[in-house]
């Protein structure tokens, strides 16, 4: 209960200081970092929570579900296919740079040896636009950038997961959780598709029976029961509950764009609250011996993580491309890591391989250094758009606020 009333109050500040971080680098998803790190054994000793306690792995898993639920449903089937290069540009050379890059400084850098550094470089390698509300969420931020970014960052955490797999495997995990063969990380992934896109079109189709349907002021209930069972049902039959979030919200907002109207406040509202929670969980986990742990070649890592390689891969793969300058510096800077980079630190740190835990360690920082440094920096950057009132608030004079944005996005 402890807990439920630490996160109460991490919530109330962060809604009363929410205007003030709509316009300034203040973040609201730092706040509840630092409010679990506040509470924390590294602390005030308020909470105990340690990387293998239950609470840790579920908030997460929920989290990146929820975000990837709704994430999915900003995606337009449509206007994918029409412009599906540049997303296919970062995933299909700027991530495997990303994962190539971060490997090679972690073994010469960290002294990590060869697989579990390319199992570090798997695991930082997906992106989270979460910690960078600001611009992907802004209809003033061209819709190209918002596009690449979203889908990128949509599709590169269940791209992520088998190779994450795979390296666990040879790492020499002794968890049984983490055994699995290539064969069974591919059917996990193809359930986990095959989940998201029929459980949706079986839904569209029942609620076109005569019959059947929901009355207005319990439609946002129809995509949210999508997301229960289908949550329930990929961690019953193992299949990738992450894939099959992203793909259920795409093509629930292709077949019932109505339903996904509805859901929207909603969803995003509890997409926010998991957010929250596990924020507030992870910044527990960051004690000072966490940080005292990790060597001065680590630190240069996680610099080199932030400022170089997630950069450089991205502006490689952009070459030739009608993006202009603005906009692919924006594009390489935000390569925040999130959720996604959580759940797979966690699951390196509990197979029980011989460096595990100087993975997870290295992992950890750079997560957290990245939620600092992204979250703080995507309203003055989207300010180069002539992105103005964020969230509705005018900026300290009368000007009335934009219609059409939808509310809450500055939460990161």
């Amino acid at each position: 209960m402890l807990l439920v009333a630490v996160f109460g109050v991490a919530l109330l500040v962060a809604v009363l200081l929410s205007g003030l971080a709509a316009r300034t680098v203040l973040s609201t998803s730092l706040l509840f970092l630092a409010g679990g790190a506040l509470v924390s054994d590294g602390f005030l000793g308020l909470i105990h929570i340690t990387p293998d306690s239950p609470i840790v792995s579920v908030t997460a898993d929920l989290a990146l579900f929820a975000v990837l639920f709704t994430d999915g449903m900003h995606v337009s089937v449509p206007k994918l296919r029409e412009n599906w290069k540049n997303p296919a540009r970062a995933l299909g050379l700027g991530m495997p740079l990303a994962f190539i890059g971060m490997a090679l400084v972690t073994h010469y850098l960290v002294g990590l040896d060869w697989t579990t550094s390319f199992l570090v470089g798997a695991v930082l390698a997906p992106t989270d636009p979460v910690f960078a509300s600001a611009i992907v969420g802004r209809k003033e931020v061209p819709a190209k950038l918002r596009q690449l970014l979203n889908v990128e960052s949509g599709i590169n955490d269940g791209l992520a997961l088998p190779v994450v797999l795979v390296f666990i495997a040879a790492a020499g995990a002794t968890s049984g959780s983490a055994e699995s063969s290539p064969g069974a990380i591919a059917l996990e992934l193809l359930l986990g598709l095959v989940f998201g896109v029929v459980l949706p079109l079986l839904v569209s189709l029942l609620v076109r029976l005569p019959l059947l349907g929901a009355e207005p002021k319990l439609q946002p209930l129809l995509p949210l029961a999508i997301g229960v069972i289908l949550y329930g049902l990929c961690h019953l039959t193992h299949a990738n509950p992450y894939l099959a979030a992203f793909s259920a919200g795409a093509v629930l907002a292709t077949v019932s764009p109505e339903a996904k109207s509805a859901f929207e406040p909603l969803g995003e509202s509890l997409a926010e609250l998991a957010k929250f929670a596990a924020l507030l969980v992870f910044g527990a986990l960051l004690t000072p011996q966490l940080f005292g742990d990790l060597s001065f070649g680590g630190y240069v890592a996680v610099v080199l993580a932030i400022v170089l390689i997630r950069p450089a891969s991205m502006l490689l793969s952009l070459i030739g491309t009608r993006f202009d300058r603005r906009e692919r510096l924006v594009a390489a800077w935000f390569g925040p890591k999130g959720f996604a980079s959580v759940v797979y630190g966690l699951l390196v740190l509990q197979a029980g391989i011989p460096q595990g835990e100087e993975a997870y360690t290295l992992i950890a920082v750079c997560i957290a250094v990245s939620i600092i440094a992204h979250s703080s920096t995507d309203v003055p950057i989207a300010r180069l758009f002539d992105v103005e009132d964020l969230t509705g608030i005018p900026d300290g004079d009368d000007a009335p606020a934009k219609h059409g944005a939808p509310d809450g996005d500055r939460t990161a």
